[in-house]
């Protein structure tokens, strides 16, 4: 057979082999997927059985519960759940309002059975008065009530865009009342099938659809007034930045939207270009880069509603472990979005501030744009805090929602960002101040103070930079620093050159305690160690303000400097305050008297003197070699006699004198140390070393 006929034969083959593979495949696909019965069997549609990685793991969170593929650890994060449960939180809290304005009351689990006030979030009083209205029904009228698991015709739409296992939805469906329909909805075929198990398995197929496609496409295609969600709950594994312009177009008018960042790295400052490419806005390094995170999410949220005429109204933003948390209300209005634009240009203005600080000399950094309004609507806040501490047994995390939502109604609604205590500190390179002394410095010098939930040695104020350096430079004369091992282009060096100006009265005035910590509720906790996502540093130290422990009351002054009152607290004594100051910046060594101090360096030679050892002579070791008529083993004795004197020898010592310049002012020693013992160089040489082996025979 010629060449060119066999290689037509093989090609003949492999297309036929290629169509008869073609065909059998479309026969399969004709037949179907596999039976799902078989699947979970774990037998494939010849009969193989599944490898033993494809096992699946239960899981019961709040009150559902989900199966997930253990290979498969991306649909379930534990560290999540504190997520999940104030998700729930607000969702219940604004169904009530919702379904409040129309006369529907919700039933919560182990909630009590009281009447509780509608308040509208809107800011027009015409729709407050309709609200009262319909919150106070005629008393022949039996109000309607929306219970947990049921259907409820005027209640809300969820969409969950980016579901995986579901849990989400199932937790919506089986703990929030007052709800229409919950879609759950998943580019990945295998979650959706996943889905639709775990929907199966806790009897919400009434409540939850599921839905395979793209979570942007279904948004675009209920942009329509009477299709569109009341709740969207985005939780993407990164950046949500994809599904916000989506999101903004698919909520109902004051309808809820729920975001989740998990990029932190990119908000935090690490990439500022790509925050600016994902937000619009440049984040900057900073130790109060967590709320601003929060605030460029903000921003580019209300940026991207303001292209369709609506803008965004914040109702709480949270920062915890690895992401942080929004949830905003999306409105329709073109005198707001007008407004939203903060920025005005005007003709030959220059910036608001020099190129470099005032107080450091350094060069500003430039970052931004960030939302300057407030990031809580406190009132909604206090109302799921009211109801989570309410209930307590409703949620795994209860005491951390409480911790986390007190501190938020204790913040600043009108003062952006923060301090932290280490960041002052480091900066003048001074011991750092607890955070009740720098609180009680604020409160006295008559300015505004309160703590983050962001960072726990925050302090947001909304005290002038200058009049917090003039508090940092009266604590340094409490703990003065080393002037001379500063640089003078340091910002140390230039903050400290100038005085402190006194811009309060001296004394002392009380500093209340805050109201979380009199209603007992803990602060925020940690999330448990072990569990998924970046760890805490472990050098971190706890500092005074975060937990327990606030002074209610004055105990005293910290010295002569008048804005810095000091508040101990309850265990504080003169005693320990007096012990305190005399110990600092100090070696923890009894004192020694000075006569003793000058006997016992004396007793040391003054390092200026250089020390030469001199070297044993050659003289020493020359007897060791072999002599006429002496055999090995008598050099053998001689040579164990000499390391055996070596041994109990000091090596005398050349001191070169006149090197120190303080000469007799020196507290080191001068003299020579004392000869050592004289002692012979070489032994006798006729005379054997005590217990050498001698004779013949010997090695």
């Amino acid at each position: 057979m010629s060449r060119a006929k066999i290689v037509l034969s093989l090609s003949l083959t492999l297309r036929s082999a290629r169509i008869l593979c073609r065909a059998q495949f479309m026969e399969g696909q004709a037949q179907g997927p596999a039976n799902p019965a078989a699947m979970e069997n774990g037998t494939g549609p010849c009969g193989e059985e599944r490898p033993p990685e494809a096992q699946e793991t239960t899981v019961t969170e709040g009150a559902a519960k989900i199966v997930f593929p253990s290979a498969n650890e991306v649909f379930y994060n534990p560290v999540q759940e504190f997520n999940r449960d104030l998700t729930c939180a607000v969702i219940t809290e604004f169904a009530r309002i919702q379904l409040g304005a129309k006369g529907i009351q919700i039933k919560v689990p182990g909630e009590k059975d009281v009447q509780k006030v509608v308040v509208d979030l809107s800011e027009r009083e015409e729709d407050k008065a309709e609200l009262k209205e319909a919150a106070d029904p005629a008393p022949g009228d039996q109000p309607r009530t929306a219970a947990v698991g049921e259907i409820c015709e005027e209640g809300l739409r969820v969409l969950e865009g980016l579901a995986a296992s579901g849990l989400r939805s199932i937790r919506f469906a089986r703990e929030v009342p007052g709800l229409r329909s919950v879609i759950a909805n998943d580019a990945s075929a295998q979650a959706v099938d996943l889905m639709r198990r775990n929907v199966q398995l806790n009897n919400v197929a009434h409540l939850v659809q599921t839905s395979q496609a793209d979570a942007r496409m279904l948004m675009y295609q209920h942009q329509r007034v009477s299709e569109r969600f009341d709740v969207i709950d985005l939780d993407p594994y990164g950046s949500p930045a994809a599904f916000l312009d989506a999101a903004v177009q698919a909520v109902s008018e004051g309808g809820l939207l729920c975001v989740t960042c998990t990029d932190m790295a990119v908000l935090a400052g690490n990439s500022g270009e790509t925050c600016y490419s994902k937000y619009g806005a440049m984040a900057l390094k900073s130790r109060a880069c967590h709320e601003m995170a929060l605030r460029i999410v903000l921003h580019s949220m209300d940026l991207r509603a303001n292209c369709y005429q609506r803008f965004v109204v914040p109702l709480l933003s949270v920062s915890a472990d690895f992401y942080v948390r929004v949830f905003v209300r999306v409105f329709t209005g073109q005198a707001k979005v007008k407004a939203s634009a903060r920025v005005k240009f005007s003709a030959a203005c220059g910036p608001p501030v020099a190129p470099e600080c005032e107080h450091c000399g350094q060069r500003h950094q430039l970052g931004g744009p960030l939302w300057a309004g407030p990031i809580h609507d406190l009132d909604f806040v206090g109302r799921v805090l009211e109801a989570v501490s309410s209930n307590p047994r409703r949620f795994h995390t209860s005491e951390r929602i409480r911790g986390v939502l007190s501190v938020v109604t204790e913040e600043l609604p009108d003062v952006p960002l923060y301090y932290t205590l280490d960041q002052l500190s480091s900066t003048i390179h001074c011991n750092t101040p607890s955070l009740l002394q720098l609180r009680s410095a604020l409160l006295h010098a008559g300015f505004r103070v309160s703590l983050s939930h962001a960072c726990k040695n925050a302090i947001k104020t909304d005290a002038p930079s200058s009049a917090l350096w003039d508090i940092m430079r009266c604590w340094e004369k409490e703990c003065p620093v080393k002037r001379e091992r500063l640089s003078e282009t340091s910002p140390a060096f230039r903050i400290l050159s100038v005085e402190p100006r006194p811009t309060s009265p001296s004394g002392t005035m009380p500093t209340p305690a805050p109201a979380s910590e009199d209603s007992g509720a803990s602060r925020p906790t940690p999330r448990p160690t072990g569990a998924p996502g970046p760890a805490p540093g472990q050098g971190e130290r706890e500092r005074g303000g975060v937990g327990p422990g606030w002074g209610r009351g004055c105990k005293g002054q910290m010295g002569a400097q008048p804005l810095i009152p000091l508040h101990r607290g309850r265990a504080a004594s003169g005693a320990m305050e007096a012990r305190r100051r005399l110990l600092q910046n100090k070696r923890k060594e009894p004192a020694e008297d000075p006569a003793q101090r000058a006997a016992r360096l004396k007793t040391f030679s003054c390092k200026r003197f250089r020390e030469v050892r001199r070297p044993t002579p050659i003289a020493a070791w020359a007897p060791l070699r072999q002599q006429g008529g002496e055999d090995a083993g008598q050099v053998l004795g001689r040579k164990l006699a000499i390391q055996e004197r070596n041994q109990r020898r000091v090596h005398p010592t050349v001191l070169h004198q006149g090197t120190c310049e303080r000469g007799d002012q020196c507290c080191y020693s001068h003299s020579a140390p004392p000869p050592p013992a004289d002692c012979p160089e070489t032994p006798d040489q006729n005379t054997p070393a005590p217990g050498a082996a001698t004779g013949p025979g010997v090695d």
